[in-house]
């Protein structure tokens, strides 16, 4: 029996060990210096809309227990992680006892009970985080510039935390160090110190949930249509450079792909070619300055990619059916009209 109790004793060892390697926990204790200050991220008043929730930071430091300390049983109607950087001790989550050490947290969401205490032989140290996670109304939630794809994520977390067992779980991709980062935040109060603390706590949200990490029903990154989007990129370019000599392999060039896959791409995205959208982005801006200037037309058709004036003529009445003065006389009255309106 005495033998069984030294190898289970042995490998409970082990997977101490391992639970710290996991952690990446070694060499000096790195979170000393938020001793300095215990209070200095409690007394900010961080609050924050991360998509269709709002976060308020209720306390963020780092405590540290004496040898034996007790924190009876108590709840809270928040969130409240609880990691453990150094030290070893014991928790009751409900009616269950789990042993403490470093590198593992453990999660007392709302209306847990739960009672700490360090072991009586060596200091605990805990890195609290105490958040009131509050869904928003749907009204107020932002839309466009990828919010859409931020409040999924969010959503993924926030629900992620609801399935975090009852138990100790080993950080194995190191939230705590977010606490660090926060503090460090705090300490320099750079440009964008509330953005750059925003992004540290839900940094320690979703490297806590990622415990539990699944592709199951998790938001993924939306993929391009990568036809219609290389499509809006030729014709960005070709609308930001016309007033250049411009060619299909430049702009081909330009977005990374063959002059021949470009081509498709105008045929399939625009129904066009690239010569006839060139030549009809060319076109519209000369109508624009036939009306809004009194620049001679020689003029106008060298500043918009026709090196030779000469050949304006025949593609602008190819099109419009008149010449480019006989466009700026039948249309310059309808400008002039529409702009003394306004």
């Amino acid at each position: 029996m005495h033998t069984d109790q030294r190898q289970d004793g042995r490998e409970l060892n082990r997977k101490k060990q391992a639970d710290r390697k996991a952690s990446g926990s070694a060499g000096p204790f790195p979170y000393a210096r938020m001793a300095e200050r215990q209070d200095a991220l409690d007394r900010l008043d961080l609050q924050f809309r991360w998509g269709g929730y709002g976060i308020r930071v209720l306390r963020c430091h780092l405590a540290s227990f004496p040898p034996g300390h007790i924190i009876p049983f108590h709840k809270h109607s928040e969130y409240e992680f609880h990691f453990i950087p150094k030290g070893k001790g014991k928790v009751i989550l409900g009616d269950q006892v789990y042993d403490l050490h470093e590198g593992l947290f453990y999660l007392t969401g709302p209306d847990m009970l739960h009672y700490q205490e360090s072991a009586p032989d060596e200091p605990m140290h805990e890195l609290c985080l105490h958040l009131e996670i509050v869904p928003l109304e749907a009204d107020v939630q932002p839309t466009g510039w990828g919010d859409e794809l931020e409040a999924a994520e969010a959503r993924d977390c926030i629900a992620a935390l609801g399935r975090l067992p009852a138990a100790p779980v080993v950080d194995r991709f190191h939230a705590m160090n977010g606490f660090l980062e926060a503090y460090r935040i705090w300490e320099e109060q750079p440009i964008g110190f509330y953005t750059l603390l925003k992004q540290a706590i839900v940094q320690i949200l979703l490297r806590t949930v990622r415990a539990l990490d699944g592709a199951d029903g998790r938001t993924g990154i939306p993929e391009r249509d990568m036809g219609f989007h290389r499509y809006q990129l030729a014709t960005q370019y070709i609308q930001d450079n016309e007033s250049m000599p411009i060619s299909l392999e430049q702009v081909a060039e330009a977005i990374g792909i063959s002059s021949r896959q470009l081509q498709r791409i105008f045929r399939s995205e625009g129904q066009t070619t690239f010569r006839d959208y060139l030549e009809h982005t060319r076109l519209t801006a000369i109508c624009s300055e036939l009306l809004l200037t009194d620049k001679a037309i020689e003029e106008i058709a060298i500043a918009h990619g026709y090196a030779n004036p000469n050949y304006l003529y025949p593609v602008f009445k190819s099109k419009y059916e008149v010449t480019p003065s006989a466009y700026r006389k039948i249309h310059a009255g309808e400008h002039g009209a529409a702009s003394h309106s306004h």
